[in-house]
């Protein structure tokens, strides 16, 4: 009778420490899924967090008040240069293939000139539609560059102060020299900086050999040359040099287009 109680007895103190045991693991198997749960929510929060962050800081320098202004290096080359004619230019075919000869009037100053519709089709086709038109009498030479790298007289603008026209523009840039050197007698077209569909109706005139820089657009188109009467351009008016007295202004003489007649 006493072994039967004693065996009891075990049996319940064997059951029970299996219960405290199995309470035990199911605290700590808790306690595991709890710190698991508790980490990947850590690693969330700092994956988020982190993601925000990286999304905000790109927005900052490359869309926001922080965006960094590009500065191209030495291997970039220009871009290809793409926009649209303004106005109503004229078609390059009006000119292209061909050469004209003529004379273009400077106050009491004649010019023979040639231009050269097979290098710049489009630019010489303005002039032309311009020639034909009357634009250019009347207009000034406004701007007169007088320095040991360049000598040019600019003219054509529409009011005589050197503005774009905003209702007419065309490109692109057409033979233009790569290496930025227009030699004396050169006429070329005047642009805006950096943009190869700004050329319009001002010209200039190259009076002695000079060096101008490509810009991010390229070089200036040239139309053509002058054949005569630079000499006396150079002495009745690049001679007298700017009214300020500075390298490059309005020229001392003041200077009027009386004709342009085209063959």
């Amino acid at each position: 009778m006493a072994a039967s109680k004693n065996t009891e007895r075990e049996a319940r103190e064997a059951r029970e420490r299996l219960r405290r045991y199995n309470a035990r693991q199911a605290v700590h198997e808790n306690q595991l899924k709890r710190r698991k749960r508790d980490n990947w929510y850590a690693v969330g929060v700092l994956v988020i967090v982190a993601s925000a962050a990286a999304v905000l800081q790109i927005f900052y320098f490359n869309g926001g008040p922080g965006t960094p202004t590009p500065v191209p290096s030495a291997s970039e080359t220009a871009p290809p240069a793409t926009g649209q004619n303004v106005g109503d230019v004229p078609d390059p075919s009006f000119a292209q293939g061909k050469t004209y000869t003529g004379t273009l009037g400077l106050n009491d100053i004649e010019l023979g000139i040639t231009l050269d519709g097979a290098l710049a089709p489009q630019a010489v086709s303005s002039i032309l539609a311009d020639s034909l038109t009357g634009y250019y009498v009347g207009k000034t030479c406004h701007r007169l560059v007088v320095s040991t790298g360049a000598g040019l007289l600019q003219c054509g603008s529409l009011d005589g102060t050197g503005a774009t026209d905003p209702s007419y523009s065309f490109g692109p840039i057409e033979n233009a020299p790569a290496d930025g050197i227009y030699p004396a007698g050169t006429i070329a077209m005047a642009r805006a900086s950096g943009d190869a569909y700004s050329n319009g109706r001002q010209f200039f005139i190259v009076f002695q050999d000079s060096t101008l820089p490509n810009d991010a657009a390229g070089g200036y188109t040239v139309v053509g040359s002058v054949t005569s009467g630079l000499d006396s351009l150079m002495a009745q008016i690049a001679n007298a040099g700017t009214a300020d007295g500075s390298t490059d202004g309005a020229p001392l003489v003041a200077t009027t287009i009386t004709s342009l007649t085209i063959q």
